[in-house]
């Protein structure tokens, strides 16, 4: 008896129903549209869609359908979503910019790496690939579950038996309800490589299997610019991010000119935007270096970029558009994936390949009892035919005269049901001598068959010695050829760049000039003569520095701060120039101790007043900051003395007592910022004068003009902080002025 719910209005609170809704909607998103199952790397929509070309019989080697034909068989029967957004993803699956190893070969107009779209869908063709067919091997053969289709008519596969490994070879990504998927493709022979190697190994580390698969295969090439230890935590954890750069060389050009040629651009990086961006970025003003940009592209992509001058230096314009363009583009890794339980996580690069190995054991194993069903089926049919054929006028007779003919020849040959049926339905050309000599030779051949089945499904090992043959077949096919060579290179991370100079267009050789009274300004050339330069009255010459245009000057202080000014910035011309104090905030109490260019590599000394010193790198006293880095640290009463090259392996210190000391410079600790150790002992006094000696070529000092050997400073040689020997006349003669 029906229950009339006419009128019936039933309460519920809305957070109750929003919430069921919601997360009916979540679970649909994520376990039947955005993640991909970490067996056979495909979504739902990839999966019906090769599954309806292999019923249209769109084999590699079979002719090319429509993909009108295609999308209506898929939203038709196994996937009930809009045609437009099936097509897109065929399209994909056809473009060899966008998969590394194509699922679907098309015909006709597919797009371009512009971001040209494909032609509509009744114009355009397609098949599947080998990659595909790979995919769909032996799924006639009872190796993946099936279910209905939304409408229970039809029946689809829930996952392919993939004996392609096509989540890591063909990467994913995809946005679902609070999670997302992104895994970049990767080198199939690579993949197997490191697949046959958890196979002989079980226990493998990431970093094991990263020594045959050391990283992503972008299909559209380039550097991957990151270190080992950033991918192998990205492999480890699942998450991660890689930067991948564009690959460019110089070409040179006649008189001197050179440009820079593009071959290859980052993944998923349309080229008509590139060159819209770039050519924005040239119009805004913010690519000072650059002059002009052509795309010269054919099959191949060529991008030349033109300097303004050809005095840049093609790394720093390189870096500049790394820096503001989509040349240099980062890929964030993140393998979120549904496993075998349909339960999405965040999986590393082993338990990826370890879920892809235990599906194709599986399907080994399923595959073989099909087989093995099919075998002993075949062989009791065979075991009727030879109980009768000795009998055949008995089996007339049965079949001619008998009412139940089926009955009786159970009853008089002691045949099985199926053995019985199989006689009465063979054909009478077949009842013949001959036929019996090829029934008995297909009995052995699939007795022996059946005994080899029987001990693959016993023997583990022999399962796994099939399955690594499998795999071998796979890189075999798929990763040798034009198709499996590794397109992207795995760079070591770039060293830096110093782009902050970019607004000086021009290299140009340039001198500093610092008065003694702390004005400062930059004169075109090297060479020059300081006696040339005019002063305010009642100030004259310190010090001159030759550098380019391009270069970061360091300004060491007597406060034991370091300050950086870029050499362009600097005031220029015949007039004054700028009193530093107004560039740097430099109290009138201290003064500059020494000046010189930002060289990468390069090392100082600093030496206080107190006679300590530690050797600091040029790119530790970096602070393009008005207030500076303090660099040399200092106790009350004390000051920096000295900022000198280290260019050599021996330190000489003589102090106000007259004795001289020389040690190796490899005593000295090598700091970014410090108090600094003692250089020399001293009971009264403190250091007078020092430089940095070469053991190869001597040094110019005391007297600038005149080169002293090594041998001249042999006899005093000693420790760090020992006291030292009286000095020689020569080294006391002349005393070095401060700065």
């Amino acid at each position: 008896m029906s229950v009339d719910t006419r009128g019936h209005i039933e309460e519920t609170r809305l957070a109750d129903a929003l919430s069921e809704r919601y997360l009916a909607y979540a679970m649909s998103t994520i376990m039947s549209r955005s993640l991909p199952d970490v067996r056979d790397g495909l979504k739902p929509v990839h999966r019906r869609m090769i599954y309806a070309m292999r019923q249209l019989r769109l084999d590699p080697s079979a002719g090319f359908k429509k993909c009108a034909r295609v999308v209506g068989d898929v939203i038709g029967k196994y996937h009930p979503h809009g045609d437009a957004s099936v097509y897109e993803a065929l399209v994909r699956l056809a473009q060899d910019f966008a998969v590394r190893y194509p699922l679907v070969e098309g015909q006709g107009n597919f797009g371009s790496i512009d971001g040209d779209n494909a032609a509509a869908m009744r114009y355009t063709e397609a098949r599947m690939t080998a990659v595909a067919q790979a995919l769909l091997e032996g799924i006639d053969d009872d190796s993946v579950d099936f279910r209905p289709t939304y409408d229970g008519e039809e029946q689809e596969p829930v996952v392919l038996p993939s004996a392609f490994p096509n989540l890591l070879a063909n990467g994913a990504a995809g946005i679902a309800v609070g999670m997302a998927t992104s895994i970049p493709p990767h080198n199939v022979g690579e993949i197997c490589s490191a697949a046959m190697l958890l196979i002989r190994k079980p226990q493998a580390s990431v970093a094991e299997l990263m020594e045959l698969m050391p990283g992503p295969d972008f299909p559209t090439g380039g550097l991957i610019v990151e270190d080992r230890a950033t991918l192998l935590q990205a492999y480890e954890t699942g998450r991660g991010s890689l930067r991948i750069r564009a690959r460019w060389a110089v070409e040179p050009g006649r008189f001197g000119t050179w440009q820079i040629v593009i071959t290859e651009i980052p993944y998923q990086v349309q080229k008509s935007r590139l060159i819209e961006q770039i050519a924005d970025l040239m119009e805004q003003k913010k690519l000072p270096l650059l002059g002009d940009i052509r795309d010269e592209s054919t099959i191949d992509i060529r991008l030349v970029l033109e300097p303004k001058s050809r005095g840049v230096e093609p790394e720093v314009l390189m870096e500049t558009l790394f820096r503001a363009t989509a040349l240099e583009s980062r890929f964030g890794l993140n393998m979120n994936v549904l496993g075998a339980d349909r339960v999405p996580g965040v999986r590393s690069l082993r338990e990826v390949l370890q879920a892809w190995l235990d599906h194709r054991h599986e399907v080994l194993q399923r595959r073989s009892r099909h087989r093995l069903h099919s075998v002993d089926r075949r062989l009791e049919i065979l075991d009727g035919f030879l109980a009768v054929y000795l009998n055949l006028d008995e089996v007339i007779r049965i079949v001619r005269e008998e009412d139940d003919a089926k009955a009786s020849l159970m009853a008089t040959f002691s045949l099985t049901e199926l053995q019985a049926d199989s006689i009465l339905n063979m054909r009478l050309r077949s009842l013949r001598r001959l036929e019996e000599l090829e029934i008995r030779k297909e009995h052995a051949e699939l007795t022996a068959e059946r005994a080899d089945l029987t001990a693959l499904l016993d023997s583990d090992a022999l399962r796994w010695s099939r399955i690594s043959d499998e795999i071998k077949a796979i890189r075999k096919a798929f990763g040798a050829g034009p198709l499996g060579r590794r397109r992207s290179e795995l760079a070591e991370p770039p060293r830096a760049v110093d782009v902050s100079v970019v607004e000086a267009v021009d290299r140009e050789p340039l001198t500093l000039i610092l008065s003694a009274r702390g004005w400062v300004k930059t004169v075109r050339g090297h060479g020059i003569d300081p006696a040339a330069q005019k002063f305010k009255e009642g100030d004259g010459f310190r010090l001159a520095v030759e550098c380019q245009s391009t270069d970061r000057l360091c300004f060491f202080a007597t406060d034991g701060r370091a300050f950086t000014l870029r050499a362009a910035d600097l005031p220029r011309g015949r007039g004054d120039g700028q009193p530093i104090r107004l560039l740097v905030e430099l109290s009138n109490d201290e003064d500059i101790v020494a000046v010189f260019p930002v060289q990468e590599g390069a090392r100082h000394l600093l030496v206080s007043s107190a006679g300590r010193g530690l050797l600091v790198r040029d790119e530790d006293m970096v602070a393009e900051k008005r207030t500076g880095k303090q660099v040399l640290n200092l106790k009350e009463a004390e000051s920096a003395r000295m900022c000198l090259p280290a260019e050599g392996d021996h330190v000489v210190v003589i102090g106000q007592n007259r004795r001289m000391l020389v040690f190796p410079i490899d005593q000295l600790p090598e700091m970014a910022r410090g108090l600094g150790v003692a250089l020399q002992k001293y009971k009264e006094g403190s250091l007078q004068d020092a430089c940095v000696l070469s053991s190869e070529g001597g040094v110019a000092w005391p007297d600038p003009a005149r080169v002293r050997p090594f041998a001249d400073f042999r006899d005093y040689l000693g420790k760090r902080a020992d006291a030292g020997r009286p000095a020689p006349a020569w080294a006391t003669r002349k005393v070095r002025p401060k700065g």
